[in-house]
């Protein structure tokens, strides 16, 4: 809704063109649950305040529509803006068009984009997935507190 609506990338409500980013099915054209790797590209937006780009998290995915389809020209733009905030990485933090660690094949490794002025975010992984005892076989930083975050910010 927030990319159909422009609200993602744009900030605001924005009428849509056949070049508009979208959202569309994974690539292997069914629901993905899963957790990955996610690389912070940039934390412009409030929602990432606390985080360094380059630190990699984990991150629970569950989707079957995840795949962000953008152009070359449009996606270039956002990383100029730093709107790319974070993008499905391997284990060694480089951002990855594989499958295993960007299950639903968006375009450059995006996984989250926020809007121009980075106060709305959008993103596939499911932050809110936390509580204690959750995700122990899972090794690697789960910090994924975008909500305490953003109230940092504002602080």
């Amino acid at each position: 809704a927030l990319l159909k609506s422009g609200l993602l990338p744009f900030g605001g409500i924005e009428e849509q063109t056949r070049e508009s980013a979208t959202l569309t099915y994974n690539v292997i054209g069914r629901h993905i649950a899963k957790i990955v790797p996610v690389r912070i590209a940039s934390n412009k937006s409030p929602w990432f305040y606390g985080f360094k780009p380059g630190d990699l998290h984990y991150v629970p995915m569950s989707h079957g529509e995840g795949r962000l389809v953008a152009s070359a020209e449009t996606v270039s733009e956002w990383i100029e803006n730093g709107q790319v905030a974070a993008q499905y990485a391997d284990l060694d933090g480089n951002p990855t068009m594989k499958s295993q660690y960007n299950p639903n094949g968006s375009v450059r490794a995006i996984e989250a984009i926020s809007s121009i002025d980075g106060r709305i975010l959008g993103k596939m992984g499911h932050n809110e997935r936390t509580g204690a005892g959750l995700y122990r076989n899972i090794a690697g930083d789960k910090n994924r507190d975008i909500f305490r975050n953003g109230v940092k910010y504002f602080e």
